[in-house]
C-alpha cells in the first residue's frame, strides 16, 4: 500500500468494500468465518475490508481467561496459512469503523 494511501486509511478517509462482524462468536466459529470472509473478498476482487472483532468483555480482573480473545486471534490467524499470502496488510481500524475493535485488511490483488 502506497503511502498517501495509507495515510488516507488510518484518518478513516477509505470507506472498507465490505466487512465481517466477529461479536459473539466462539474461536472456531470465528477462525472459520474469517477465512471464508478473506478468501471470497480476495476471489471478487475486494482490496479493503474491515473485520470487527469486539474489544473484549470487562469482567473480573481476577479471571484467568484473557479478555479480547478474537482481537488477539484474528492478526495471527492473518498470518497464518492460507490467508498469509492474501493479505498485504493489517491495521487498527479509526474510530470511525470500530477502533481498537476491529481490523483493517488490505488484501493482495488477484493473480
Amino acid at each position: 500500500m502506497d503511502r498517501r494511501r495509507f495515510e488516507r486509511l488510518r484518518r478513516g478517509r477509505l470507506d472498507p468494500e465490505a466487512r465481517l462482524d466477529l461479536h459473539g462468536m466462539t474461536l472456531e466459529r470465528a477462525h472459520g468465518a474469517l477465512t471464508g470472509f478473506v478468501l471470497g473478498a480476495q476471489a471478487s476482487g475486494l482490496r479493503l475490508v474491515l473485520v470487527i472483532t469486539g474489544k473484549g468483555r470487562e469482567g473480573d480482573p481476577l479471571t484467568p481467561h484473557r479478555r479480547g480473545a478474537l482481537r488477539h486471534a484474528v492478526p495471527h490467524w492473518l498470518a497464518a496459512p492460507p490467508l498469509a499470502g492474501r493479505v498485504l496488510q493489517v491495521a487498527p481500524a479509526h474510530f470511525r469503523h470500530g477502533g481498537g475493535g476491529a481490523y483493517y485488511i488490505y488484501l493482495r490483488r488477484n493473480r
